[in-house]
């Protein structure tokens, strides 16, 4: 047996012994765990920046994308807002042992389910370092414990996060081993790791495409995946101009790089030619190219600082993690609404109008995890859906979708209460 799947091994074992002491760990504990935890990052947010320029030295190097370096960075603000969501978690209801669905039958027998953590999750995950913390704190706040594999381009980072979130949790009374991270970087743990149904109760992957598909492919036990963001906005003909104009440029400018940035622009033939001069000037500010098809290319060519490229059909679909989008006239909302269906990911989609008929029309008939109407794509994350942080944001249907917070890290059990009854 080689090191690296010895320590894999033996990581999980404590872990198991671990998980079925948090299951019961009182809610106090945890919650002094998780405020010890926001404390200590922000106390050693200096060593954490530290671990990280020898991860972002290593990526530049290696001409990692930016899309990827971006994802990858901490300073001081993204520590802080780390810390910040650690608090919010600390503050949120506890699930575990929440009694819910409770009912009398007819014979007498008091019926209702009491909410349970899974037991061990395990996250395979990459480049984002901010994952180690958001993952540990919701699993320890939801009674579960955690095997944390991050990727090799992260490792520096994820070490110093996770041995800052041990010893907080430890010292404040989280089991010992409830909490672990495995250090080696060889691509046989993953191998392994897939394997070790009735040790792991759950594998979380994060990252690309590829990653998830492996993961989704080989995992020998439950996989909780969200999938590429390919996230559309329609503007549709009675939108407010300034309205659209501003949720556009926020899904596709304020943080192009993660899954829930916009990718396509869909506009209706009404409003496409005031809409997209409007928008041409912010975009080309910021640097945005315009993938566009002939409609709006006839009506965007000569913007001054603006670059445009003819869109083909590989555009459609993508997800672009730039400050790239893909732009489409449309003739009306069916349209609009096909080419979702053809070309979404189940991720995020928006509408921006003032046709309630639309807008109720968009919100049923778009199959998607979060669906929107006057609002950025943005916001399709578990800090801002009030979760405190989020696992993932899951594009399945089963068994939870959209941001993962506290209560989809947890199943239930049925309890049944009675004076005597039998069946007949």
């Amino acid at each position: 047996m080689s090191s690296a799947i010895k320590e894999l091994e033996t990581k999980v074992a404590a872990a198991r012994t671990a998980a079925k002491k948090l299951a019961r760990l009182p809610t106090e504990v945890k919650n002094k765990a998780l405020l010890s935890i926001a404390e200590n990052l922000a106390l050693y947010r200096n060593d954490i920046i530290e671990e990280n320029k020898r991860d972002m030295a290593a990526a530049d190097e290696a001409n990692m994308s930016a899309a990827m370096q971006d994802r990858l960075m901490l300073n001081t603000t993204r520590i802080a807002g780390i810390a910040t969501d650690v608090k919010t978690v600390a503050g949120l209801p506890d699930p575990v042992g929440e009694i819910f669905d409770s009912r009398t039958m007819p014979n007498g027998l008091q019926i209702s389910r009491k909410r349970v953590p899974l037991g061990v999750i395990a996250a395979i995950y990459e480049s984002r370092p901010n994952v180690t913390v958001d993952i540990s704190t919701l699993c320890l706040k939801s009674g579960n414990a955690v095997i944390l594999r991050g990727g090799k381009e992260a490792i520096h980072s994820n070490l110093a996060l996770a041995r800052i979130v041990q010893r907080s949790a430890y010292e404040a009374g989280v089991p010992d081993g409830a909490i672990q991270i495995i250090e080696s970087t060889d691509r046989s743990v993953v191998d392994h790791m897939l394997k070790m149904s009735g040790q792991i109760d759950l594998v979380v992957p994060r990252g690309g495409a590829e990653l998830i598909k492996f993961v989704a492919s080989n995992a020998k036990m439950p996989v909780l995946a969200g999938g590429v963001g390919v996230c559309h906005t329609f503007v549709d003909k009675s939108a407010k101009l300034g309205d659209a104009v501003a949720i556009v440029y926020n899904a596709k400018v304020q943080r192009p790089t993660v899954c829930n940035a916009l990718d396509t622009i869909l506009v209706h033939a009404e409003i496409a030619d005031a809409f997209l001069k409007a928008l041409a000037p912010e975009f080309a500010k910021a640097g945005v190219e315009l993938h566009c098809d002939w409609g709006s290319q006839q009506i965007l060519q000569g913007t001054p600082g603006l670059k445009i490229v003819p869109a083909t059909d590989k555009d459609w679909g993508k997800e672009y993690l730039a400050l790239i989008a893909a732009v489409k006239v449309m003739k009306s909302l069916d349209e609009a609404l096909e080419h979702i269906d053809r070309y979404g990911s189940g991720h995020s989609e928006a509408i921006v109008t003032e046709d309630k008929s639309n807008a109720a029309r968009f919100l049923d008939e778009v199959d998607a995890a979060c669906v929107y109407v006057n609002a950025s794509t943005r916001f399709t994350d578990g800090g801002q859906f009030g979760l405190g942080a989020e696992v993932g944001i899951s594009t399945q249907k089963f068994h939870a979708r959209g941001p993962l917070g506290l209560k989809e890290l947890t199943s239930y059990k049925w309890i049944i209460q009675g004076s005597g009854q039998v069946r007949p």
